[in-house]
């Protein structure tokens, strides 16, 4: 704007040549050429127009023929709606404008605007207001945007109050009967009615209509063709018919066919289904009416949520129709039920994801098939046990085999926690370096003599804050899908990364870390692409029948995911797999403060001290009892904490420490310990639970926890510790 101003022909304009403009005014046009703001200045006592660059951008066709114009020629559109602004701004007041609304005509048609501006008044050197200046925003982009988003707002507000109001109902007509209604009262119109087309499309029969007080009903048969051209155009195209006045819109024939029914304005939309035109819904007034967009968008989307939640409730109505249907031509029982299962199963199947049901069916089948293998274990090696006459060999071996098998049980029970994410883990904060070695070397055994183990691990520390014994066996359950993806011979190299990003896996966003990212690689088959989506699917294996459960990579999975971690893997056929555990890193120091601590020597056996079993399994509280008595404890038992509570009174009545299961009706296990924390805070509380989700999402809250199914030895231990803690931390008698 410098260099046009510099060659502009001033021999027109009010404001002269600029050799003869006086200082002030120099100084004004040198200020708005150096910002980037949209800036003008009007000056002398016809208003001589001067701008920047930015503000060029706002007259748009206007510009360049603006430059040295006088202000009202140029603006004379809005110029009633600014007079008075520049009126106090020329008599020396300072004025501000926010979000004003104007009509300006820049382009060749007018458009309404919004402007945040200042006038300012421009003093000449004897200090007399010979001009104004402006700093101007256009605002309308963000007004518009927020009229849109409050116009949004209350259309998702109106749309949650009809579904309220309609969502319950099971009958069309009902449905529309509300919708209309709240439509019209919504929009403050005079009529909103719903119509049925005739099958050859030429006529409809108004069902139904809510009008307005003084606004007739119109409810009846119409030819379409009466309502013109138009109407038949536009809505057998399933196109909306929009009339803002139909007798400035339509000929006088077409426009009297509206206004015999008291109809000045409409907004008709129809219902296009297979090619053909079925229904229509419609607003009207009755006097013109300019709809707004929010109209428009109102009873557009009105129209498809009426119509698709009338096809659901025709659709279940028709269900139902067919099951009694069904239900009445069945002549037995057998039947009948064969019938319902079938009826079910088909609803089922349009309600429900497949692949939720194909991944329930799995994980159920994978879990009947492995725990019916070792109860077949138990059951045969108890069934030899009752014999009197049993080697004592023979009865060492089934003992053997029914606790290893009670293991393998608890192990797999593990592993399908550890998928769900709901597995009780034992945080401890670890070198993942120093620990990955130590593996490394043990996988050594585990994949066999042809089989190269590699690691590649980093001089300075990593920390990790997991549970080991999860950890160790993710790291070993890959590693024994390597192994077999290598059919016993080929290189596993174990790799060590820190302070690295989590990066997007299956969707789910990155996380900027910093992450340890352990890796496991083979020189195995790989995995076809078609495979590689499911390998953390519980029971999915490619292995033949007795090489493996499928649980593997899903405990991998979860682990990963319930530390705060995931799991990525990328394979190649034909040039091996990766699987990278990702794993959040913690400070040192958390690792430090942890192995200073000293656990102190366990000292054996029980010695007839008190101990409150509260267990609600009538089985699991007798045998709990049992081996506390066989370890040497006294008992008392309490079915509930209720009980437990009323038992120890306000002093413990003599009990050395508690032993309850976690879940229980009424008061949880958990909640009980906390209670006892704070009532007798130096009674011992030892936790039995073979699931808790309080446990899985809260960790066990600082107290002892023996998970179930657990060991006469597990037992022992735990309670000789706890009771040991007890007698360092009691204050002398």
């Amino acid at each position: 704007m410098g260099a046009m101003m510099r060659s502009h022909d001033w021999s027109g304009s009010p404001l002269g040549h600029p050799d003869a403009w006086p200082p002030c005014l120099r100084s004004t046009v040198s200020l708005l050429l150096g910002s980037r703001f949209p800036m003008f200045v009007a000056f002398g006592s016809e208003l001589g127009f001067l701008y920047n660059d930015a503000y060029a951008e706002i007259l748009g066709d206007k510009h360049p023929a603006a430059l040295g114009r006088r202000f009202q020629d140029i603006w004379a559109e809005i110029w009633p709606d600014i007079s008075p602004l520049i009126e106090r701004a020329l008599a020396g007041e300072p004025t501000w404008s926010e979000d004003m609304p104007l009509t300006m005509n820049r382009r060749g048609h007018d458009e309404l605007t919004w402007f945040t501006f200042s006038y300012s008044p421009v003093r000449d050197e004897e200090g007399r207001v010979a001009g104004m200046f402006c700093a101007c925003t256009e605002t309308t982009a963000r007004v518009q945007a927020e009229t849109a988003l409050r116009a949004d707002e209350a259309r998702l507000a109106f749309l949650d109050r009809l579904g309220k109001a309609t969502t319950m109902s099971t009958e069309a007509d009902e449905i529309l009967a509300t919708t209309t209604r709240m439509v019209a009262e919504h929009l403050g119109l005079s009529n909103c009615a719903y119509a049925d087309m005739d099958p050859d499309e030429d006529g409809f029969t108004i069902r139904g209509d809510w009008a307005a007080e003084g606004s007739p009903s119109i409810v009846g048969h119409y030819s379409l063709a009466d309502f013109g051209r138009r109407a038949v155009d536009d809505l057998g195209a399933g196109r909306p018919l929009i009339i803002n006045d139909n007798l400035a819109e339509l000929p006088p024939a077409e426009a009297a066919t509206f206004q015999a029914i008291g109809i000045g304005a409409t907004i008709c939309m129809p219902l296009v289904k297979d090619g053909r035109l079925t229904a229509l819904m419609a607003i009207h007034d009755r006097v013109p009416h300019a709809w707004s967009d929010y109209e428009l968008a109102l009873i557009t989307e009105v129209t498809e949520r009426s119509w698709a939640h009338i096809e659901r409730v025709r659709a279940v109505a028709a269900l139902r129709e067919a099951v009694d249907k069904l239900e009445a031509l069945n002549a037995t029982l057998e039947e009948r039920v064969e019938e319902r299962t079938s009826k079910l199963v088909e609803t089922e199947a349009v309600l429900r994801q497949s692949q939720k049901l194909e991944a329930v069916g799995q994980l159920t089948g994978g879990v009947a098939h492995d725990f019916n293998n070792l109860l077949t274990i138990i059951r045969s090696s108890v069934d030899f046990l009752r014999r009197p006459d049993l080697a004592e060999e023979r009865r060492t071996r089934y003992l053997n085999a029914v606790s290893e098998t009670v293991d393998r049980a608890s192990k797999l029970t593990g592993q399908l926690l550890a998928f769900a994410r709901r597995q009780t883990l034992k945080p401890e904060t670890l070198d993942v370096g120093a620990r990955l070695r130590l593996v490394g070397d043990l996988l050594d055994t585990v994949t066999g003599a042809r089989i190269t183990v590699a690691t590649d691990v980093p001089e300075h520390p990593c920390f990790v804050r997991v549970d080991t014994s999860q950890f160790e066996t993710a790291l070993v359950n890959m590693a024994v899908n390597a192994r077999d993806a290598m059919d016993g011979a080929g290189t596993l190299t174990l790799t060590l990364r820190c302070g690295r990003p989590l990066p997007p896996i299956r969707g789910h966003a990155s996380a900027p870390g910093p992450f340890a990212a352990v890796s496991l690689h083979d020189t195995g088959c790989g995995i076809p692409p078609d495979l590689l989506t499911r390998v953390f699917e519980p029971f999915f294996t490619t292995k033949e029948i007795g090489r493996g459960t499928g649980l593997g990579l899903s405990q991998v999975f979860g682990f990963a995911k319930q530390s705060g971690g995931d799991v990525d893997v990328a394979s190649e056929p034909g040039r091996g797999t990766t699987f990278t555990l990702y794993l959040p890193e913690v400070e040192a120091e958390f690792a430090s403060r942890e192995a200073s601590a000293d656990p102190g020597p366990v000292e054996p056996g029980g010695a007839g001290q008190r101990v409150l079993v509260v267990e609600d399994n009538l089985e699991v509280g007798r045998f709990a009892t049992q081996i506390l008595e066989d370890l040497g404890y006294g008992t008392t038992w309490a079915t509930n904490a209720e009980e437990a509570l009323e038992r120890l009174g306000s002093d413990g009545a003599g009990f050395d420490a508690v032993f309850s299961d976690v879940v229980m009706p009424g008061m949880g296990g958990i909640e009980l310990a906390r209670l006892l924390r704070r009532r007798l805070p130096d009674l011992p509380v030892v936790l039995a639970s073979g699931y808790s989700h309080v446990l899985a999402q809260e960790g066990t809250h600082g107290f002892e926890l023996l998970q179930k199914p657990y060991s006469a030895e597990q037992v022992s231990r735990v309670l000789r510790e706890v009771l040991r803690r007890r007698r360092h931390v009691r204050p002398p008698s």
